[in-house]
């Protein structure tokens, strides 16, 4: 009887060890993103701006989290959200009911928006809106969006035409609303594509496009994401025009300084269960959508679904402990280094921001969902290498014009308008492939870390200058979303100019071989 069990055993601990080590290399990548920042903050600490040891000790712990937790939500992202995306998408499109798959994506683009971490993260930070309000108009902007972006697909529209009508009338709206309103919007645009919704999304519109064949299908399967980051921004300036002038906000106040090792840990502690609630409330609306899938269309074999509901426990468990290091560890750091810098080092926050910017764009756990797709989907000809190093530097620009809005307040339109028509310029001369990753990357470069670190800098060393919060310290996220569409493009412009250099070359002539 027990022999009999035996060939189940040897099966299932093989499969045990191959996902151990998928995890020690996702936890490695992990550590190798997010230990540079993590040192620069350190040295910081010790140098420019002294640090409270309370403050000191959640950041360390706090980093610890981040790796452990992006180690645990890229495997579970790879085992589960990818597969149950792809499978859902092309399930919708073979059914060939185009009022079902449009009805499913709205649904699914506002069950997911309003259960995104990123977006409570910001929606938390602004006073005069409140929180639900702002949550559900996003959520439905989102949804509509995803609606556009599955239609584009399908009816085979060129992405580029899209993206030049919907920021044509961005910048149109822009104009009338109030000057408060113009960065929070385009900070919601980039907060809301976060590290539940871009796997997702990502996934789902491969599915999509994987119905059809050729090379137009490919370029079709990115796109999603940039056309998503528009909704939230539109909805945000419609419903400024039924809210008040905002007062001006201060960033939040300095928590008191944690005296030992059991308060550090009790920080923690009692944050846990309340990220634990979020992600569960994130994560099971697409639950309940792929187990009513399975039942009714997709009847998947019970393999499968074992590997996917590992691979959920993995993004869960990962998403919960990610969170919780970034807003309890990283949050009052960050908040703490924009006011002490801004006060008695102002010079100093430029090339800060451009260095925290290079560095924290590594350590967002949907930049590597997102890298990693577009390795697969072009072959390899774009490296998961070229696209970090594009985004890095494109994140170090943004970071650093911010720093430079907060200390003179300049306002955001003389970089958002030029920003956009250098990126929707560079569309025409770039491969259609490349755009789309471009504007997916400015919706996923901006991410947890982004909200919850980068605006709290921002935040608190525009607070200690006396600025305006709401229009010079807002707006960071915008401009992290905005550069990787620069970036990636001139990747893609440098790229089409190597390929027809390489095309141009005339190919050495075989010899003739004469057979005597």
């Amino acid at each position: 009887m027990f022999r009999k069990a035996r060939p189940a055993v040897d099966q299932f601990l093989p499969r045990q060890k191959a996902a151990a080590k998928k995890l020690i290399d996702k936890s490695k990548e992990a550590l190798m993103a997010v230990l540079p920042i993590t040192l620069v903050v350190s040295l910081l600490s010790v140098t420019f701006a002294p640090v409270d040891l309370g403050i000191i000790a959640q950041f360390f712990l706090g980093a610890f989290m981040l790796v452990q937790g992006m180690g645990l939500f890229t495997l579970g992202a790879d085992m589960a959200m990818l597969p149950m995306g792809e499978y859902m998408g092309s399930h919708l499109t073979r059914k060939r009911n185009i009022y079902f798959l449009c009805g499913f994506a709205f649904l699914l683009g506002v069950l997911i928006t309003i259960a995104e971490p990123d977006l409570t993260v910001l929606a938390n930070q602004i006073q005069g809106v409140p929180n639900f309000t702002l949550i559900l108009t996003v959520g439905v902007g989102v949804g509509i969006f995803l609606v556009v972006a599955l239609l584009r697909i399908l009816f085979r529209i060129k992405l580029k035409y899209m993206l030049l009508g919907l920021y044509a009338l961005v910048f149109l709206i822009g104009i009338f609303i109030k000057p408060e309103f113009l960065p929070m919007s385009f900070d919601s645009g980039g907060v809301t594509t976060g590290p539940i919704t871009v796997p997702f999304i990502l996934a789902l519109g491969m599915g999509v496009a994987n119905v059809r064949s050729g090379k137009e299908a490919e370029d079709d399967s990115f796109g999603l994401v940039a056309l998503c980051s528009v909704g939230p921004i539109l909805a945000i300036m419609l419903i400024s025009l039924f809210f008040p002038q905002l007062q001006n906000t201060t960033s939040s106040a300095q928590a008191e300084p944690l005296q030992n090792t059991l308060q550090v840990m009790a920080s923690f502690s009692n944050e846990f269960p309340h990220y634990l609630k979020e992600v569960l409330i994130a994560l099971l609306p697409i639950v309940v959508l792929f187990v009513l899938f399975q039942l009714f269309s997709l009847h998947l074999p019970g393999r499968e679904l074992r590997r996917i509901s590992v691979g959920l426990m993995y993004t869960f468990l990962g998403l919960v402990i990610f969170l919780t290091g970034v807003n309890v560890g990283f949050l009052p750091m960050g908040q703490y280094l924009g006011a002490h810098l801004a006060t008695e080092h102002a010079w100093l926050l430029i090339p800060l921001g451009a260095l925290i910017g290079f560095l924290v764009v590594r350590a967002e756990p949907a930049v590597h969902v997102l890298n990693s797709q577009v390795e697969e989907v072009s072959s390899g000809a774009i490296s998961k290498k070229a696209m970090m190093c594009a985004l890095s530097i494109g994140v170090a620009a943004s970071v650093s014009i911010s720093m430079l809005r907060v200390l003179t307040g300049i306002s955001i339109w003389y970089f958002i308008a030029p920003g956009y028509l250098i990126a929707l310029l560079l569309t025409f001369f770039c491969p259609p492939i490349f755009t789309a990753i471009a504007f997916d990357s400015g919706g996923v470069a901006s991410g947890p870390l982004t909200a919850a670190f980068m605006l709290p800098l921002a935040m608190g060393a525009c607070g200690a200058v006396g600025g305006n919060v709401l229009e010079d310290a807002f707006g960071v996220v915008a401009m992290v979303a905005m550069t990787p569409l620069i970036a990636i493009q001139i990747l893609g412009v440098v790229y089409r100019v190597k390929t027809r250099q390489d095309q141009a070359q005339p190919q050495p002539e075989e010899e003739e071989i004469i057979d005597v």
